[in-house]
């Protein structure tokens, strides 16, 4: 271990720890927080949270985590397949299908096991069967600024449990330039072999970036490639985009039917940890038979199902969506005069939705702009110098008021008044 100690040492002297902070209590927008090192408790305004709708506060949410709790208690204590299932869960799949166009839809206790799943569920098929042999091999294209989740599957889909136990054929995995369909065409037409079953898988909206996936291009690309299947994982795009929240085919002013119809065989990760103001994902298709093939992967197997107060809540909170589309409007309205007040002020204000990323001048250090900002204006952003170019990452949510948005930017301004000294020439 003193290489652990070592390196977490010298972690620390460079700088590259996070700050870190107790949560102690919420009221819309304003939280109690506490910072671990000194103890120190003040009041701030959170432009951090992902719960983009409001929804984690909604009375009827908590009240339905509550009913679940006093009916099924705190957990199931079982995974879904052997005697962990509810009817909770059954609902919660009818909804999401409801809400997402797609008819069969499987739960997941997190996006990291859901995508883990699948990769086991469509490159190995699971769990051998007798006299079933499997022989295609599986080509895999991945944008280069997908989330975690994603990468950390696509890299290991060779070695998964299928590939152990049932002696799968290979998979490659080949990255495509971020958003860029003509490379994506490029690496398909040089990669792609006969036989080949082939599976391409973006985020919808990039969790860093706040950009939007180009989906109709991607289908006009893929449907050249009869069967083949388009991952779209919708962490930040549902109840953030599309008139009603549904995510990047509304966005798009289209349906998974139709890429169905140009032979692109369509799937969505919706999470339930953004909009639907609770923990958990799901994978929803129109093809009926994979459904049992998620439900028997060694992620489903080895892993409790969604307890019923988290299922409860993001049921309840899709109900919220749908009944509520003026949630989704406020949000819209909001990150787009957020974005055009950053805009007015010279900040760098990229992407296209409420995930809304301020890229500072390279003199600037994120964390020290982010601790400037709480410390002396009240305010609590994200700041990000360790996984991605050095920026501001905000996020705008349906509760911010104008109000609340103008103090963050006047914030901003003071902050870079004060830590920004440009080089001027001589």
């Amino acid at each position: 271990m003193q290489i652990v100690k070592d390196y977490v040492q010298r972690w620390y002297e460079s700088g590259l720890d996070p700050d870190e902070y107790i949560c102690h209590q919420k009221q819309g927008n304003l939280v109690e927080i506490e910072e671990a090192a000194t103890g120190k408790r003040r009041t701030v305004l959170t432009f951090c949270s992902n719960d983009v709708l409001g929804l984690v506060q909604e009375e009827a949410v908590k009240q339905a985590a509550i009913n679940a709790i006093l009916q099924y208690g705190t957990s199931n204590s079982s995974c879904s397949v052997l005697s962990g299932r509810i009817a909770l869960h059954q609902q919660l799949e009818d909804e999401i299908s409801a809400f997402k166009h797609l008819p069969h839809t499987q739960l997941f206790v997190n996006a990291w096991m859901a995508m883990q799943a699948l990769m086991d569920a469509f490159c190995h098929l699971a769990i051998p069967v007798p006299g079933f042999r499997h022989t295609q091999e599986t080509l895999i294209l991945t944008d280069v600024l997908n989330h975690g989740c994603i990468v950390s599957a696509v890299v290991n889909a060779g070695t998964r449990s299928g590939k152990v136990f049932g002696h799968s054929p290979s998979v490659r995995v080949k990255a495509y330039r971020h958003c860029d369909t003509e490379d994506l065409a490029r690496k398909l037409y040089r990669y792609a072999r006969p036989g080949d079953r082939i599976l391409v898988v973006s985020d919808a909206v990039f969790s860093m970036d706040g950009d939007i996936a180009p989906l109709p291009d991607m289908i006009n690309v893929l449907h050249k490639y009869e069967g083949s299947v388009l991952v779209m994982d919708e962490a930040h795009a549902s109840g953030a985009i599309g008139a009603t929240g549904r995510g990047i085919y509304e966005h798009f002013g289209i349906l998974p039917s139709d890429a169905i119809e140009q032979g692109v065989v369509p799937l969505i990760m919706t999470t339930f940890s953004k909009f639907a103001a609770s923990a958990g994902a799901a994978i929803s298709s129109h093809v009926a038979e994979l459904k049992p093939l998620l439900n028997v992967s060694p992620t489903s197997i080895g892993t409790i199902s969604l307890p019923p107060p988290t299922t409860a809540a993001a049921l309840e909170s899709i109900r919220q969506v749908r009944k509520y589309p003026e949630r989704v409007q406020r949000l819209q309205e909001n990150t787009r005069y957020l974005r055009s007040r950053l805009i007015e002020h010279d900040f760098a204000a990229i992407g296209e939705t409420n995930v809304l990323p301020v890229i500072l001048p390279p003199e600037i250090n994120p964390k020290v702009f982010g601790r400037l900002l709480m410390q002396d204006y009240g305010i609590w952003v994200s700041p990000i110098w360790f996984i991605a170019k050095p920026r501001i990452r905000i996020t705008v949510n349906a509760l911010h008021t104008k109000e609340e948005m103008d103090r963050l930017v006047a914030g901003m301004v003071a902050a870079r008044d004060v830590v920004y000294k440009p080089t001027i020439s001589a």
